[in-house]
This record gives C-alpha cells, structure tokens and sequence, in this order.
C-alpha cells in the first residue's frame, strides 16, 4: 500500500516534468527586433529552471522515495530514470550554451551602441560565433546559429535605425 502511494507521487513527478521538457522544446515567440542578449537570457532562465529541477530531483526526500520503491522492484523507476537522464542533458546543455554565449556578452553593448560605420567589432564576433559553432556540443546546430545571427542581425538594424534617426 506504501509503495502504491510513493508509485503515484512519482507518477505525478514524472508528469509534471514531462510538462517541463515539452514546455523547454517548444519554438519560442519573440519580437522581431530583438537582439543577441536575449539569447543569452533566455538560456540563461532556462538553466536557473533546469538546475531548480535537478536540485529538487536529488533532494534527500525525493531519493528517499527512490530508493524505496528500487527496493520494491517497482516498474515506474525506468520512467523516472529516463526522466532524470533528460532533465540532466537539458541542464548540461543550458549550462553548456550559457557558457559559450557569455563569450559573445562582450560584443552586445558595442553592437548596440557603436555607429554603423564603426563596425570594427564585427570581425571578431563573427570569429567568435565560428567558435562556438566548432566546439560546442549542444549549440552548433542550424537552429541554434540561425536564430543567433537573426538576433545579431536585427541589433545591426536597431543600430543603423537609431543612428539614421539621432543623426
């Protein structure tokens, strides 16, 4: 009867992080003009969100609960188990990525306040970026530097915008 109880609040667990990680996979809307440093928060939210979870998920009660039902053999441990492997990958990779943008964190302000014909730190934020895309595990895909450059991108728009308008 006790491990039918600990099996149902593990099964609630496990739903509610599931909720966590289709949530995280979702495409996130944005505005159209926003700019590289919302790149590096919203990783950067997502990693306090995944280290939350991770922490909670090794809290003494919650392994206590474990190791209860592993002695009882009981069958909802390997969805527990697969569950806490993707809740560490995602943490891995949030904290990966933050690593990696945080690199590029220099170039943000110039970007957004330099005068468009005083473009001097673009070659080495392109360096930079090329970097990233040839050593990180998790942030080197298509997806990841599209959505990198359209920021970097729209911050040079913002930029020759405000220049135009101030000058």
């Amino acid at each position: 009867e006790v491990t039918e109880k600990l099996e149902e609040v593990v099964m609630i667990w496990t739903k509610q992080i599931r909720q966590v990680l289709v949530e995280s996979e979702q495409i996130r809307r944005e505005a159209d003009d926003v700019g590289p440093s919302a790149e590096l928060e919203h990783w950067k939210s997502r990693m306090s969100s995944f280290n939350s979870l991770l922490d909670e998920i090794k809290s003494s009660r919650v392994k206590k609960i474990i190791s209860i039902l592993q002695a009882a053999r009981s069958k909802t441990l390997q969805q527990w188990k697969e569950l806490d492997r993707s809740i560490t990958i995602a943490a891995n990779e949030a904290k990966d990525n933050v690593r990696y943008l945080y690199t590029l964190d220099k170039f943000f302000g110039p970007l957004a306040h330099a005068s468009p014909v005083m473009m001097e730190h673009i070659p080495s934020l392109m360096n930079t970026v090329f970097m990233i895309y040839c050593t990180s595990p998790y942030y080197n895909t298509s997806e990841h530097m599209t959505s990198l450059f359209l920021k970097i991108t729209n911050q040079m728009i913002n930029t020759c915008k405000t220049y135009l308008c101030e000058g």
